[in-house]
């Protein structure tokens, strides 16, 4: 085995590696998006989940993050009525 073929095995790994991380890293950014617009209503990231899942809203950590930082009034709304 040559060095380019080492190489190339190592990019394979660190691919592999690197979307699993990628996903890590997406997750770390939403969470800290939702605790900056939870944050603002007076709650924070924990006591907004659980209020969340208290009543049965079902939006994923992307969606609310995309509505926290995009779109406010919606994720006011959100807040309003779980808390």
């Amino acid at each position: 085995m040559d060095g380019s073929q080492n190489a190339i095995e190592k990019g394979l790994v660190y691919a592999y590696r690197d979307r699993k991380q990628k996903k890590r890293e997406f997750r770390g950014i939403w969470i800290a998006r939702i605790n900056a617009g939870a944050r603002l209503h007076g709650l924070s990231y924990s006591e907004f989940m659980g209020k969340l899942k208290k009543a049965d809203v079902e939006l994923n950590r992307k969606v609310l993050a995309d509505l926290a930082m995009n779109h406010p009034t919606a994720f006011e709304a959100i807040v309003n009525k779980v808390k």
